[in-house]
């Protein structure tokens, strides 16, 4: 695992031995957030369909509250940000490596870096799940 500045970012990054595809798969599927997100208990999209540029949605923290969200940043296959209660929140990234590797980086808002230790244990859980998946 690696801190560093990624896109004027505090991040933090896991080289995974899966392809990039999985680990997108695994960090666009709002039923498994809750899985590897610590801060997150569920989320759902106010209407049908996946994340995309401008999507709106909710996601739940642990203690039971939702909080609305919106995409605000979306690369298909490759990265997406969001705002959380209007303010903006986290950027995670997909980066391949060749067929069978990518990086994955988590990006924070620069007054938040101490939201790393929460994205740093988020990291081997997707790694987990994308192999499982892969």
């Amino acid at each position: 695992m690696r801190l560093g500045l990624r896109h004027a970012m505090p991040s933090v990054e896991l080289t995974i031995d899966t392809p990039a595809a999985a680990v997108w798969d695994v960090i666009t599927d709002l039923t498994a957030w809750p899985e590897w997100g610590p801060s997150v208990t569920g989320a759902q999209l106010d209407t049908p369909g996946g994340l995309e540029a401008g999507a709106r949605g909710k996601v739940w923290t642990p203690v039971g509250v939702p909080l609305p969200f919106t995409i605000t940043e979306f690369v298909e296959g490759r990265a997406w940000a969001w705002r959380v209660a209007g303010v903006p929140a986290t950027r995670h990234e997909v980066i391949p490596r060749g067929e069978e590797r990518c990086v994955l980086s988590f990006g924070v808002p620069l007054w938040a870096p101490a939201y790393l230790t929460i994205m740093a244990i988020a990291l081997p859980r997707i790694e987990k799940l994308a192999l499982a998946r892969a």
